[in-house]
């Protein structure tokens, strides 16, 4: 947990020197700089914005360098220095390390912001790194292999870009890169489905919980990004003349996604109706019946309204810390090589969430939050939510937040 937060110069945070505790409210106008300290949690934890990949966009203006420093109760200090070309200095304990890995093991962040709100009809890779985030901090196998694998992957987009035509030696290299991409898949693959089993549960004891009225209609599902029965290397063989003529590799675990799907009350309804003796072998279940009929099956994007994606949005996040604390709990009696212990508490960022989520939503997330081991850092236009906060955190810390500068509130 943060114990002690400075942040220099980073948009208008000029000097920032906060203590803090395990629920932290800032509030403040728009342009307050509110939303910035909690960006500056997140670049000290991910290396990079949740609003702006470049640094020079969030470095103060006339100013080299932004900066986040942390003292964690367990003692660990954490540093980030980023300059306007991106070169990053990262500190662990005043030791200079060279992996941004190391500090997001020591400080986990979940993030919920309104820009996650559209992640169903966005691209695959928001979704992708949902996943990816839990695998990461579940499975200490996963990022060697996922490094490994987007090297392999840039290496092969570059020669395919260079030339529609390979020669031998060209050719030669390609393939040998594809037997890498190949076995690095099969472990990726391997991880990202042990966990997203594991997740499937909490997911629907969160949908039970937020949008209980679907709670029979949703469910996940998770794509791996090519046809997982038929080894990656001797797929990409054949489609290498499509990804020469288009210049980039299109299957892989790079374009695996996370499916949200809502089924109508007919399909439903079916498992009610349809005689013991016509159900698929070995089902019973009504998720099982409801997969044999893929008509009445739909994305929920296409079918909730805003205010319930909001919640659903909401409820993927609030699974993904659930399920990440009660495997840490039950990890720490049975671990085996492949299974990350979590050691660290993990810090979740909401953003304005009033703006975003009804009351009793609000209610639901704040209390689950407040029952787990985590910390919580919470921006807020108006004071309105402190009366929640105060319900359910003993010492809650509240800032008030004006022009780049933090007051107690």
């Amino acid at each position: 947990m943060i114990e002690r937060l400075q942040i220099s110069n980073l948009r208008n945070l000029t000097q920032v020197n906060l203590h803090t505790a395990a629920c932290n409210v800032m509030i403040g106008a728009n342009g307050s700089g509110k939303t910035s300290l909690l960006e500056a949690i997140f670049l000290l934890s991910r290396g990079k914005s949740f609003r702006h990949h470049q640094p020079k966009r969030y470095i103060q203006h006339h100013q080299h360098t932004a900066t986040v420093h942390a003292r964690l109760s367990d003692g660990n200090t954490l540093a980030i220095q980023k300059q306007a070309d991106a070169t990053t200095l990262l500190r662990l304990n005043q030791s200079t390390v060279y992996n941004q890995s190391i500090l997001t093991e020591q400080l986990p962040t979940l993030l919920i912001d309104p820009s996650s709100m559209d992640m169903l009809e966005q691209g695959s890779a928001s979704r992708r790194q949902l996943l990816d985030w839990l695998v990461f901090h579940m499975k200490q196998g996963f990022h060697p292999q996922w490094l490994a694998y987007q090297r392999l992957l840039k290496q092969r987009n570059s020669l395919l870009k260079k030339s529609k035509h390979l020669t031998h030696v060209q050719l030669a290299e390609l393939r040998s890169w594809d037997k890498g991409l190949g076995n690095h898949a099969a472990l990726i693959h391997h991880y990202r489905q042990h966990v997203f089993t594991k997740w499937q549960p909490f997911f629907a004891d969160s949908i039970a919980q937020l949008l209980p009225s679907y709670a029979e209609q949703l469910s996940l599902s998770y794509h791996a990004g090519y046809d997982t029965d038929v080894a990656l290397e001797v797929q990409l063989g054949e489609r290498l003349e499509q990804d020469l003529q288009l210049g980039y590799t299109r299957i892989g675990n790079h374009r695996a996604d996370i499916h949200v799907h809502w089924r109508s009350n007919d399909a439903l309804a079916a498992n009610d109706t349809m005689p013991p003796d016509k159900l698929p072998a070995g089902s019973g279940s009504k998720q099982v019946v409801a997969d044999t009929l893929p008509i009445l099956k739909e994305q929920a994007a296409n079918v909730l309204s805003r205010g319930e994606k909001k919640l659903l949005i909401t409820a993927l996040r609030l699974s993904q810390l659930s399920l990440l604390l009660q495997t840490d709990a039950t990890t720490q009696a049975n671990t085996n090589e492949n299974e990350r212990v979590l050691t660290a508490t993990p810090v979740v960022l909401l953003d304005d969430i009033t703006a975003e989520l009804d009351e009793r939503a609000i209610e639901i997330l704040l209390s689950t939050l407040a029952k787990l081991p985590c910390q919580v850092f919470m921006s807020s236009l108006t004071a309105d939510i402190t009366p929640m906060v105060n319900g359910l955190w003993s010492n809650p810390m509240m800032f008030h937040v004006k022009q780049g500068q933090v007051f107690p509130f």
